[in-house]
């Protein structure tokens, strides 16, 4: 056997320069270099309507994507317009994504093999993508665009992966997630108790049915969904009563929370003083980002109609989540070892920012059943507030 003289060889491809180099590796962020996408990165929208795009070849139109500053992303967002009467290019993919559109009238197309089914849809709709399906959406207007925001779980499965060939050429179909069935994307579901609805369509999430969910205070309802199997992305809608607040809670990064009515703010802090305090005021189509797991964060009705908004959250992706993401805890006072400031310890600034923001639009706080020192009307008790 003839011998090998390994020190001539070669490395067919040259590794990084450095161990450092090679630990520092982003291949998600590689990949948004390579796709020339417009990226922003910050966790407040006044308006998703009006954020400009660039071009994305990849999505047949114009685009940017969301994402935070900090390197452990379990989720990002894809805002996509379609010009009129327009298509997507037909793309397919192993990360999970759930799309709500925000303007327009259109269809998805998806198929495995040589079968396919369709859902046409228009403003409001909530559906996923089924892993690794193909799919493409067209506008069905020849006037106007259509524009719509797709929440993925890219970020953890190219950082996974590290090979775009993997991601969006693997031959592998997923019947557990996709059968084809035509009635995949009906309007239909099942409810499971007390307030989960299982539905791979919601053709009008602003007007979907929520339940009552006196946990997080101020007379609130809410729904949980469940959608396309997916393990990664868990959205979620709640709403709640004119001159009201929630409680103030944190969790895991990445809730994606798109405003699907009424008129209110937010308030994010970290700092045990609130000396970080940050208030991001919202509308219709606006969109709040939780950065991270230690931001407190509080939203508050100021309008005067009952405020709705889409929570898009990550998941378990099928384990038992880590304790920083461990959903429960948001719920649980931090009285007893929870995330979740109840009413009477929120700090009393909370409530006179409430209370003053809402004199200067002329309207009632609602809040003395649940607010000690509230100056304004009893308004809902426990339950949802009709």
């Amino acid at each position: 056997m003839a011998e090998v003289d390994v020190r001539r060889s070669e490395p067919a491809v040259a590794p990084p320069a450095t161990l450092e180099e090679l630990e520092l590796r982003d291949p998600y962020r590689e990949w948004l270099a390579r796709e020339g996408v417009e990226v922003i990165t910050d966790h407040a929208f006044g308006d998703l309507l009006a954020v400009e795009l660039g071009p994305w070849p990849r999505k047949g139109g114009r685009g940017a994507v969301v994402n935070l500053a900090g390197e452990t992303l379990l989720t990002d967002a894809h805002l996509v317009e379609i010009a009129p009467a327009g298509r997507s290019e037909p793309e397919h993919h192993l990360y999970e994504e759930l799309v709500y559109v925000l303007a327009g009238h259109g269809e998805t197309t998806i198929w495995s093999g040589n079968r396919r089914a369709r859902v046409e849809w228009g403003a409001g709709a909530l559906f996923p993508i089924p892993l690794n399906a193909w799919y493409e959406h067209r506008n069905l207007s020849g006037t106007e665009p259509l524009r719509y925001l797709a929440v993925t779980n890219a970020p953890p499965m190219m950082r996974l992966l590290a090979d775009d060939d993997a991601v969006f050429d693997c031959p592998l179909a997923f019947p557990g997630r996709y059968e084809i069935d035509p009635d995949f994307y009906s309007a239909g579901g099942r409810l499971y108790a007390p307030r989960v609805w299982r539905s791979n369509f919601v053709p009008d999430a602003p007007a979907a049915d929520v339940y009552a969910w006196k946990e997080r205070g101020g007379g609130g309802a809410n729904v949980l969904l469940e959608m396309g199997g997916n393990t990664s992305l868990k959205p979620h809608i709640s709403e709640f009563p004119v001159g009201t607040y929630k409680k103030a809670h944190r969790h895991g990064p990445g809730y994606h929370l798109v405003i699907l009515g009424g008129h209110g703010f937010s308030l994010l802090w970290t700092a045990p003083d609130m000396s970080d305090l940050e208030k991001r005021d919202w509308s219709k189509n606006s969109m709040v980002i939780i950065p991270s797991h230690a931001c407190f964060h509080q939203h508050f009705n100021t309008g005067t109609a009952r405020a709705r908004y889409l929570a898009i959250r990550p998941g378990n992706m099928g384990t038992t989540a880590p304790p920083s993401y461990r959903r429960p805890d948001a719920q649980v006072s931090i009285q007893e070892g929870g995330w979740q400031i109840e009413y009477e310890d929120e700090a009393r600034q909370v409530h006179e920012l409430f209370e003053a923001e809402l004199a200067r639009r002329g309207a009632p706080c609602r809040m003395r059943a649940f607010v000690p020192w509230c100056t304004g009307e009893v308004g809902p008790t426990d339950e949802r507030d009709t």
